[in-house]
């Protein structure tokens, strides 16, 4: 189903170089420091990056599939100098512990909780969440169970209305609705190397992409036990959609500051997507980009300057 994926023929710089600053800040001030931090949640070792000052505006990011806290790599610089940001590999994922599937039911409504037991180990009373993909669902849960947490909502192409989804969720979604081996075993196709380039390269400025982005998801996917877990949620994607009308109506209610960044070539979620969620809020702003599904890696500059500007508005005052 993936389309024929052409060579890279040059490799970008390292994207994310020069620190986002304000008008005010020190252009040659350095990176902020990222630590790199394990803590034990349920039994489950999770994995998070962590930067910034202890005191600052707290932003949890939330990665998506198939990758990790690694696709924030570019954005903590930009924002911590400021905001306390702290970015976790869910269960399963990047260098989280990978619990057996017999010991670790993998669906989103687990993953929320991991997250929430994280959250709360962490002591996190009031925080912003940057959610994408996979994060979404996850980000949304927590929002919708504890409103009074959330300081604001940036989702980079990450969805939570039918419109956002693309015609490549059709063998998805025919598993969810007949959920046998054969229609399973066609979802491995998005579990290769060829799937995981086919996510970071469709759409995108192909000499943007860091090629060791997209092999270190293939890598971590290839463990014994991934692809099942990774069956196992595609199946239980379905949840996700069921439960849209409950994140709008979380939306309409809460009416947190909602940034939508979106890349607009996007095979798995459309504009569409972006743009629906001014309908439950419309103070939402959407932003979108000339860029594909992870926008982050070939627009990391431009898209951390107005998460910036947005988490100024409402969360830094």
């Amino acid at each position: 189903m993936f389309p024929r994926i052409f060579r890279l023929t040059s490799v970008a710089p390292l994207l994310f170089a020069v620190p986002y600053n304000s008008a005010s800040a020190v252009a040659a001030a350095p990176a902020p420091e990222v630590r790199f931090n394990t803590l034990s949640v349920d039994g489950i070792k999770i994995f998070y990056r962590e930067a910034g000052p202890a005191n600052g505006p707290t932003v949890l990011l939330l990665h998506g599939f198939p990758t990790s806290s690694h696709m924030y790599r570019g954005l903590i610089p930009l924002l911590a100098d400021k905001y306390h940001v702290i970015a976790p590999d869910l269960p399963g994922f990047g260098f989280s512990d990978v619990p057996a599937r017999d010991k670790y039911h993998y669906t989103f409504d687990n993953l929320a909780k991991t997250m929430d037991a994280f959250a709360q180990a962490l002591q996190l009373k009031r925080y912003a969440i940057q959610v994408f993909d996979y994060g979404a669902p996850v980000g949304f849960r927590l929002a919708a169970a504890h409103p009074e947490r959330i300081t604001a909502i940036i989702t980079q192409n990450g969805n939570a209305y039918e419109e956002g989804l693309g015609t490549v969720w059709s063998p998805i979604q025919k598993y969810w609705q007949e959920p046998n081996a054969q229609n399973r075993a066609a979802l491995r196709q998005f579990l290769t190397l060829d799937g995981t380039k086919y996510q970071y390269l469709h759409g995108s400025p192909a000499e943007k992409v860091a090629p060791e982005a997209y092999q270190l998801d293939y890598v971590l996917l290839s463990r014994p036990g991934v692809e099942d877990i990774q069956l196992d949620l595609f199946l239980d994607y379905a949840s996700n959609v069921k439960r849209y009308p409950a994140f709008q109506e979380y939306f309409r209610k809460a009416k947190p500051p909602v940034l939508a960044v979106w890349g607009k070539n996007d095979p798995f979620f459309v504009p569409p997507g972006a743009e629906a969620f001014r309908r439950d809020n419309p103070n939402a702003e959407v932003h979108l980009y000339d860029t594909g599904h992870f926008a982050l890696e070939t627009h990391g500059n431009e898209i951390g300057a107005e998460i910036r500007r947005f988490l100024d508005r409402h969360v830094g005052k």
